[in-house]
């Protein structure tokens, strides 16, 4: 839920009726300016406050979860943006160039992930492997990989240790692709549903022309 929408949207609701209640405390019940004010202030801010609850009650219910469920997640995701933001810079540092491809992949299906947990939250418990395990792994090994690579001398052992890691990033990234298809599997699941129906329905529809057409099965 965006907390800045959610805010513009009280205050377009509640100025009104801020303005609304200060000429009607003046006039109506002969209040003084402070007074008049103060039922202003004081109204506009409960209108705020009820429109607020009231769209918090409304996402919630959209999303099917519990005030105490989306305080989880909100949690969750929010102390992964910035492991987010930077595995993909330590990704798109790695100077190798025959990984570069893979690494981009990778840095998509990340932020794939993050964006849709985000924007639908109920997501974030198809994605718990993503967010407590395989984001930390890429986040490690990424930034101890531009570590070791931008030391100025290297020997065996380092070379051994980069192509190691490299190895691994690319297990991950495998991991991290199956984390978005289970992230998306419902969607699959609800594509698949409706072209079975777009077939089924196409199918009814020849068969009916060829019945109405001919009067017997061609």
């Amino acid at each position: 839920m965006n907390r800045f929408v959610t805010s513009i949207i009280g205050i377009v609701i509640s100025s009104p009726i801020a303005v609304i209640i200060w000429p009607i405390s003046y006039f109506g019940f002969d209040q003084s300016v402070f007074l008049s004010t103060l039922w202003s202030v004081l109204g506009g801010v409960i209108v705020f406050g009820a429109s607020s609850i009231f769209m918090s009650a409304r996402f919630l219910k959209k999303h099917g979860l519990s005030r105490k469920e989306y305080q989880y997640i909100k949690g969750n995701v929010k102390e992964a943006k910035s492991k987010v933001f930077r595995a993909c810079k330590a990704l798109l540092s790695i100077r190798h160039i025959p990984s570069l491809k893979e690494r981009i992949e990778l840095v998509r299906m990340i932020r794939k992930i993050y964006s849709l947990t985000k924007k639908e939250p109920k997501r974030f418990y198809q994605a718990e492997q993503f967010y407590f395990s395989h984001l930390d792994s890429t986040l490690e090994l990424a930034e101890k990989y531009v570590f070791l690579a931008a030391q100025p001398k290297k020997n065996k052992e380092l070379d051994l240790s980069l192509i190691e890691t490299r190895r691994t990033l690319e297990k991950l990234t495998k991991s991290v692709e199956e984390d978005l298809y289970e992230v998306i599997s419902n969607d699959i699941q609800e594509l698949d549903y409706e072209i079975d129906v777009a077939k089924q329905t196409i199918k009814n529809t020849k068969e009916s022309s060829l019945i109405n057409g001919s009067g017997k099965w061609k």
